[in-house]
Parts: C-alpha cells; structure tokens; sequence
C-alpha cells in the first residue's frame, strides 16, 4: 500500500467526521443507466473490469461518460465537483488504480459507512448496482490532475481561441493537444487522464470540422481548472 492511498484511506474517519453537516446518508441514490455497458456478472468482482487496456478505448470512454453522470447524481455533493474535495469527504483521486484500491473502493460503495449510528455515506450497492459502481470509478480514477491542469490552461485558452476563430490548422491544433494530454497524469496512478485536451483531440481526430464542438470542451474544462 502506498503513501498516497495509506493517506486518502486514514484519512476517511476523521474527514467523515467533519461531513456531519453535509452527511449524505439522507440523500435518495438516483438511478444510473448502464446499458450501454457490457455485463459483468452477477458476483461482485473485485479489480475494476472497464480500464481502458480491458475493454478497449470505445467501452473505456463510455463507462467514463455514465460514471460522469452517475457520479454528480450521487457522490459530488459531499466528494466534490469533478472529484476535487473540499476537504468534507476523502478526495477519491487518490484511491489508487490498482486491485487493492479497487477493494477498498466497493467496500465503501457496497456497504457505506455508518458511525455512531449515523449514516455518512448511504450503501449503494443494491440500489446502484455493479455496473454502475465500476462507472463511476473509472471516471474517479481517470480525473487529471488538477495542478497540471492549471499549468496548461494558459496553451490550451490559445488553442481554443484558434479553434474559436475557425482558421485554425487542426493537424497542428491535434498534434498540440496531444502533446499536452500525454504531459496530464492522474492522481490514482491510472495510465490514461481524460483531460479536456485528451478529449478535444479526439473529437478534431474523429471530425476535423467539429472546431467549435472541440472549443466548447475546452471551454468548459478551462472554467473547471479556473
């Protein structure tokens, strides 16, 4: 176990405790569709099956997608908004991607956490299911780092003013954004960050006309490192 997931689990206890004010246990789960997603069986697993090197880039994206979505139904009101705490729940960014992070994760998800007879956390996993669960870890563990973020923000603004513009050369916008998404890591350890410049690049690689499409990625992701 290392230094960074020994501090985001010792950290749990007492950072639960200062979420009494916040504590979510009153909030009713909301349902999450993963229907999209392929099956997993029926007993709980305990290594996360949608990481990129198992399924494939095009299942890897999408259970990101539907963990986005089912993470800000249920988890961003205590854990934080693109999974950056505030400092009232452990910053799940640093639950590292391997199988014993990927347990101590399901536990919680299974179970919860109650202290003193108080819920914290409420047990989502009948309510939200499997599938569900690895969705919204994948997309935890994928967060990039924030300060890397703030550190490219100034490149990427250009870029998105070019793209912006419309007489951007999108061979030399992509080669960019590529180059400052491979330099974004993530705080879990995961080999993949899905940054707003991962995913402008993607979207310009799969349509060179989508430049405004690409922009408003960048955009919004600009806004969230800001």
């Amino acid at each position: 176990m290392t230094k960074t997931f020994r501090l985001a689990v010792g950290a749990l206890t007492a950072i639960s405790v200062a979420c009494v004010a916040f504590a979510h246990g009153d909030v009713t789960p909301q349902p999450v569709n993963t229907e999209a997603l392929p099956d997993v069986g029926e007993e709980w697993l305990i290594e996360n099956p949608y990481r990129v090197e198992e399924v494939g880039l095009e299942v890897w994206q999408k259970a990101i997608e539907i963990g986005a979505s089912g993470y800000n139904q249920n988890c961003a009101r205590c854990h934080g908004l693109e999974v950056v705490s505030g400092g009232l729940a452990p910053d799940l960014r640093f639950i590292e991607a391997e199988e014993y992070g990927d347990e101590w994760y399901m536990e919680r998800f299974i179970h919860g956490y109650t202290q003193n007879g108080v819920t914290r956390m409420p047990a989502f996993g009948e309510l939200l299911g499997q599938k569900a669960a690895w969705a919204i870890r994948t997309y935890v563990e994928t967060r990039p780092d924030d300060v890397q973020m703030e550190e490219v923000s100034p490149d990427l603004t250009v870029i998105r003013d070019q793209l912006l513009a419309g007489d951007a050369d999108v061979e030399a916008v992509v080669n960019s954004l590529t180059e400052i998404a491979g330099g974004i890591g993530t705080l879990s350890g995961a080999p993949v960050a899905d940054s707003v410049a991962y995913r402008a690049a993607n979207i310009l690689t799969a349509d060179d006309t989508a430049m405004k499409r690409a922009a408003e990625v960048l955009t919004i992701g600009l806004s969230a490192a800001n």
